[in-house]
């Protein structure tokens, strides 16, 4: 059978072509054109690039809306307050800047790697995913969207319009550290994001989340907790106890051992939650 190739110019257009038939979304293409490798296309192509509606930041009454087809470069150029300083950090270690220019936010959710860089900093922020199919509109936690490895929770005929971050999560500030073998274009051995509030000194809210160390970037629930009411100024040189980190399952490849990922992201959790104390872009670490 040929392969079809559709590029609607509106939403309402896509999600009926998606209700009709199984189609391959493309986006930015950043992930989708290396994934074919040598093979030939054999799948239906929806191009989203014509729905202008999708792409951009705006600010409601009770939420921030990154659209589904907003770029890095889109988050690297958009004035943001504090706590999306960690979104920012991630955005520009997603490829090279050519990759930050064309891939998009949803994408690198959609793609679910366990390395995606864009995770844990839009963990930290309580990021809702706005889905749409030609009957209904509905929204998922991004805890819940990203179920495994290279796996989503989009059904049939859905697709992913828009990145929901609630003003509640806009408060503080936030840090992203990123461990690789070199300094650029690199996939992660660990990387952490942090976002803290703090009034009087006082830590009153904390988000922390650890990519690359399990199938799916996780929340660090119990090490929040103990963060709440803790003075600021002792998370710069605070220890953090090993088992906190218990419920990351890291995997052993060429990039890092299990071992050695717990305990980089120990090292990282620790340097983002200093940087976020102190409201400082870190340096970037780049050390096997």
């Amino acid at each position: 059978m040929p392969v079809r190739y559709a590029k609607p110019s509106s939403l309402d257009e896509a999600l009926a072509l998606l209700s009709e038939d199984k189609w391959r979304v493309l986006a930015g293409g950043t992930d989708f054109y290396p994934a074919l490798g040598a093979r030939p296309l054999r799948d239906d192509v929806l191009d989203i690039n014509g729905l202008a509606e999708l792409r951009g930041i705006s600010l409601n009454d009770d939420a921030v809306v990154i659209g589904a087809r907003t770029t890095w470069t889109d988050i690297l150029g958009h004035e943001l307050p504090p706590a999306f300083t960690a979104l920012k950090q991630a955005a520009r270690e997603v490829g090279s800047v050519q990759i930050q220019n064309v891939g998009t936010v949803a994408g690198n959710l959609c793609n679910a790697s366990p390395a995606a860089d864009g995770v844990p900093a839009l963990l930290v922020l309580d990021a809702d995913i706005e889905i749409a199919s030609a009957t209904a509109r509905r929204v998922e936690p991004l805890a819940t969207f990203i179920t495994g490895n290279r796996r989503t929770a989009l059904r049939h005929g859905e697709l992913v319009t828009a990145i929901r971050l609630p003003r509640t999560s806009l408060a503080g500030t936030s840090s992203f550290f990123k461990l690789g073998a070199r300094r650029y274009l690199v996939i992660s051995i660990a990387m952490a994001a942090v976002r803290l509030a703090v009034a009087d000194g006082v830590v009153t809210d904390a988000a922390v989340a650890v990519g690359a160390c399990s199938a799916v970037a996780k929340r660090l629930k119990e090490l929040e907790r103990t963060l709440i009411g803790q003075p600021v100024q002792s998370l710069v040189a605070r220890p953090l106890d090993p088992s906190f980190f218990a419920e990351l399952a890291p995997i052993d490849d060429v990039r890092g051992s299990a071992d050695y990922r717990r305990a980089a992201a120990r090292e990282i959790v620790g340097r983002a939650l200093a940087a976020a104390a102190h409201g400082n872009e870190p340096a970037r670490e780049r050390a096997a």
